[in-house]
């Protein structure tokens, strides 16, 4: 799988060459087969990085916040070069020293300094007379696998950040603690983001296909739940609109509000009346259904008043005007159909 690692190499052992004038220190250990934090490095994996490495800036102390972010001016101190992959290293050790990384074989290079840099001296010095000083912390992107108990490195894809550190002892890599002792939080928290970051679609897929499946699924079953509620939403604004269209065409019609209780206004706006006028195709027949309602209407008041008129007193007239006052609309309409 992929993910991010640190890694401290010292030079001690190295045939360390030290230029003033130059300002270089050939012969520096880059990276080695070994780590201190018990992985191993296969020597393809070397190999092939060193591309990555040959121009790589170095720095001097970890960078602020992710292995990636941008470094400050006077961070910088020097650039690698000439760098090269050896099976063992100057005095012939090679194979894996899982005490440091002090012997063996990995990439070796010369590293490049300002030697108007504020801590020139001190390096030059250091790489003189105590090479252990001379040391190389890594943030690297890198390719891994489990062999038995084995972290084993196959392939670095890029590296992040090459820095000189003080008391390299005491520096362990991001996810893993040697002897036992956890690696600080925040730096773990740092590189894993900046890890996350650079994580691509296919990288995840091919690490952990199952989580990405069960994303989608989740991310799925939010999308159709999100659709119903925006469904509901738009269901329930057309009605709104289409009631508030209704009530404008009863008042210009001059039939009764249904939210206004009345003498026969229940009669004349039934629940079966809104419920087909709400559910009329579109405006012309919403239009249609109240002007034939106002009809029946007019139909039946007509009826009633001349009923009067003629002092009739008809079964059918007596039940007009007890259906106009407080009636119901199926009677209503049986009236005015008679």
């Amino acid at each position: 799988m992929n993910q991010p690692l640190q890694e401290f190499i010292d030079s001690r052992g190295a045939d360390l060459r030290v230029d003033d004038r130059a300002g270089v220190i050939r012969g520096v250990k880059i990276l080695g087969l070994a780590s201190r934090n018990g992985r191993r490095y296969l020597p393809a994996a070397l190999e092939n990085a060193v591309a990555l490495y040959e121009g790589a800036k170095v720095n001097v102390n970890h960078p602020k916040g992710a292995a990636n972010a941008p470094r400050d001016y006077q961070e910088r101190i020097g650039v690698l070069r000439n760098v090269a992959f050896r099976e063992t290293d100057a005095d012939g050790h090679g194979g894996d020293d899982r005490g440091g990384n002090d012997r063996g074989g990995g990439l070796f290079g010369d590293l490049h300094y300002n030697p108007r840099h504020a801590l020139a001296e001190q390096l030059a010095w250091d790489a003189r007379h105590a090479p252990e000083n001379v040391g190389l912390s890594h943030n690297v992107l890198a390719v891994t696998s489990r062999r038995g108990d084995e972290t084993v490195v196959e392939r670095i894809e890029r590296v992040q950040s090459v820095d000189l550190v003080a008391d390299p002892a005491t520096t362990r890599g991001l996810f893993e603690a040697a002897d036992g002792e956890r690696a600080a939080v925040g730096e773990a928290t740092a590189a894993r983001a900046a890890w996350l970051a650079e994580l691509s679609l296919d990288e995840l897929q091919a690490a952990r296909g199952d989580l990405v499946e069960s994303l989608l699924e989740s991310a799925a079953s939010e999308i159709a739940m999100l659709r119903a509620d925006v469904d509901r939403l738009r269901a329930e604004k057309m009605i709104a609109e289409r009631r508030a269209r209704l009530k404008t065409l009863l008042a210009e019609y001059e039939l009764p509000d249904p939210d206004v209780d009345g003498p026969g206004s229940r009669a004349i706006v039934s629940d079966e009346f809104l419920r087909a006028a709400l559910a009329a195709a579109d405006e012309a027949a919403l239009r249609r259904i109240v002007e034939e309602r106002a009809a029946l209407v007019r139909t039946a008041r007509s009826g009633a008043a001349s009923g009067r008129s003629n002092r009739a007193t008809s079964r059918e007239q007596t039940q007009v005007d007890t259906l106009l006052a407080c009636g119901d609309a199926a009677s209503f309409v049986k009236a005015i159909r008679r």
